[in-house]
């Protein structure tokens, strides 16, 4: 079998089976959520896997990422949240993609484009401490009556309320959901009573059930992966779905005081084998990683040296037996014995979200 030069192969039934796992831990509907071209693993294909796996709507940030869905066949419902200023919503009303409020504006300029044959469905955000995006609670009254008003006229349709969690701490995010409970009643006070309810992201759904209300909105765990530092996607019951690989590009054998990639930061401590593994910073391998990053070839790990450059990076594999086109694989589910996700963000200090959001259009998505 040949072995692509780089390639991010695409468990889709992972993504499937991923869904089902948080539908029966939740007992309630799963937003899935596929911004960001869904944590890097391809939107319009994950949105069909997450689907079949039951998921009931779809979640991303902004509103050209639902219209390439829209464009891409999906016609389930989607629901995006962080706008451009000045966004009129003209393009959402027109695709039937639900809008997340988080101003007066905001709500004013879907009413604007609304009209009775075609109502503007809208998820309301609440401002509950995490300091980004939602109504400030000093505008919560004014947003909520001239949102009554509009659905009472035919203009909208108050779909949801929502909020996020900052994840600090359990009794972080159960002040927050509190605040979101006076929002919530605040709403009922004005006649809104919405169709879900939903504040919890992939980390409080498993570990909060008070916070999984009508719906929960699943990122990272959809894609297999832990947001959890202390437990793995296997513990959580999780199918890692990418694996990043790619081909030996060169095989040089070298002798023992032999600089490795710019700047020499590493030299050959004796003759060794170093094998030429073309993926770099333009692909997403994390540069400041550098000789810190597991890979497996063959079935054993190994760790690159020298710095991560943009196209490629370099691995001593000692005196193993390797050759041109030998797969390495860079991450993927650990179980099969090689590197996770989770490692890497470790070696970069950073977070596995990361890690596979960051793996740049340079390497093609294979769906498997």
């Amino acid at each position: 079998m040949t072995v692509p030069f780089r390639e991010a192969r695409i468990e889709l039934d992972a993504i499937s089976d991923n869904v089902r796992h948080f539908r029966r831990l939740t007992g309630v509907q799963v937003i899935a959520v596929v911004k960001a071209n869904a944590y890097g693993h391809g939107a319009a294909a994950v949105a069909v896997a997450a689907l079949a796996g039951g998921a009931t709507r779809l979640g991303v940030a902004e509103i050209p990422e639902a219209l390439e869905l829209r464009r891409q066949g999906i016609t389930a419902p989607i629901v995006a949240w962080l706008h451009a200023p000045g966004e009129r919503f003209d393009q959402a009303a027109a695709h039937d993609v639900e809008v997340g409020i988080s101003s007066f504006d905001q709500l004013e300029a879907a009413g604007a484009v609304a009209s009775v044959d075609r109502p503007v469905g809208v998820h309301l955000k609440f401002e509950t401490g995490l300091s980004r995006n939602g109504i400030a609670p000093a505008d919560w009254r004014r947003v909520l009556a001239e949102a009554a008003r509009l659905e009472r006229i035919g203009r909208l349709r108050i779909i949801g309320l929502f909020s996020h969690l900052s994840n600090t701490s359990p009794q972080d995010d159960r002040e927050a959901l509190a605040k979101f409970e006076e929002a919530v009643a605040a709403a009922a006070s004005f006649g809104i009573h919405p169709e879900i309810r939903h504040i919890a992201a992939t980390a409080a759904a498993i570990d909060l059930p008070e916070m999984r209300l009508d719906a929960v909105r699943i990122g990272i765990g959809i894609y297999g992966l832990s947001p959890f530092e202390d437990r793995s996607s296997a513990e959580l019951g999780l199918r890692p779905a990418m694996t990043l690989r790619g081909a030996i590009a060169a095989v040089r054998r070298v002798p023992a005081g032999a600089g490795v990639s710019y700047g020499y930061d590493h030299r050959a401590p004796h003759d060794t084998t170093l094998v030429l593994v073309p993926l770099g910073y333009a692909d997403g391998v994390p540069r400041h990683a550098s000789g810190r990053l597991p890979v497996s070839i063959g079935g054993r790990r190994f760790t690159n040296v020298g710095r991560v450059a943009m196209d490629q990076f370099v691995v001593d594999v000692g005196d193993s037996p390797v050759s041109i086109g030998d797969e390495v694989v860079l991450f993927g589910d650990p179980t099969l014995g090689v590197p996770s996700a989770a490692e890497w963000a470790n070696a970069a200090s950073t977070i596995d979200y990361e890690i596979v959001t960051r793996i740049g259009p340079r390497v093609p998505r294979r769906s498997a």
